[in-house]
């Protein structure tokens, strides 16, 4: 007997976003023709690995739905709130009806379940679980994604000891520690340094990678290739051949190699530069000595440290 898909508990709602209206867990479950199902804008998967789909099928064939869909009533038929992986086995079954749990849910309700019921599972990819993540960050903190990211690289910053703002100690910031902590996947410190630099990583890549085509470190790795068509070659090939990740580096030395001759080197005034704005930093200490000034140092910190995040993960 295949092993059951958890159910929703409230308690597990609850501890990521506060008392909820929210008790699947003692809904009795009904079937509905599956035709009045619809799937809703805000599901989070995108991508469906087609071996997993296809043993699911089989499962479902043999055992039927044994976890009910969670949907919400709507004026016409039913919106699909969590289980898209089993609607759409039934579908391929051609089904008739599917067991269902209909609760009146908020939109806002609704998609944090649908977040949920998603990043509990284990088959999302690396891309698939950051944006879902990003998602519940910004419905939980009530901002949008780009003043989460901004929030998660000044904790980065502070625990690191660059800034001396405080950060670490704002009700904001513990509410993206308590729901790290929920989650169980992963700290938000290996989110930030792991996963963020995913959002910008060349187009091709994240196509490739929201497909479930390649590792998310394979992924950053090739990223690290500056010119297109030299990248290109490489995304292509590592995905034809199943190259690992040790056999894209090695390709990877081979470009730069080859790039090197090229490309200009570093000038000796450049990296005096650098040194010379670390020691004025360490020296004027502007985070206690002119806090406005230090406001301004710190978005451009925020932003070097994004850019610095791409090129610091193998």
């Amino acid at each position: 007997m295949p092993k059951k898909d958890k159910p929703f508990q409230t308690l597990g709602v609850n501890a990521l976003f506060g008392e909820v209206d929210v008790e699947l867990d003692v809904q009795q479950e009904v079937c509905v023709p599956l035709n009045q199902i619809s799937v809703s804008s805000f599901q989070p998967r995108r991508y469906f690995d087609p071996e997993k789909m296809a043993q699911l099928v089989d499962s479902v064939r043999i055992h039927g739905i044994l976890q009910p869909l969670l949907v919400r009533p709507k004026k016409e038929g039913y919106e699909l709130v969590a289980g898209e992986r089993r609607f759409r086995a039934a579908q391929v079954l051609g089904l008739l009806d599917v067991p269902v749990i209909v609760k009146d849910l908020n939109d806002e309700v609704a998609r944090k379940l649908a977040l949920i019921e998603n990043l509990q599972r284990d088959d999302l990819n690396a891309l698939e679980e950051t944006e879902g993540i990003l998602g519940l960050l910004a419905l939980t903190l009530n901002q949008d994604e780009e003043a989460i990211i901004s929030l998660l690289y000044r904790m980065n910053n502070e625990a690191k000891g660059l800034a001396n703002q405080n950060v670490l100690v704002s009700p904001s910031t513990q509410q993206v520690v308590e729901l790290f902590a929920n989650l169980g996947t992963l700290s938000w410190e290996s989110f930030v340094s792991t996963r963020l630099p995913l959002l910008k990583l060349p187009p091709e890549i994240l196509e490739v990678l929201r497909n479930g085509k390649i590792a998310y470190t394979k992924a950053i790795a090739i990223a690290k290739v500056q010119e297109e068509k030299a990248r290109q070659k490489l995304l292509e090939e590592a995905v034809a051949n199943h190259w690992s990740l040790s056999q894209i580096k090695e390709q990877i030395l081979k470009i730069t190699a080859s790039r090197s001759r090229e490309l200009p080197k570093t000038s000796p005034e450049e990296i005096a530069q650098v040194v010379r704005v670390e020691q004025k930093l360490k020296k004027l200490k502007p985070w206690k000595s002119d806090p406005s000034k230090w406001k301004k140092i710190a978005g451009w910190l925020d932003k070097i440290e994004a850019l610095l995040e791409e090129e610091s993960i193998d």
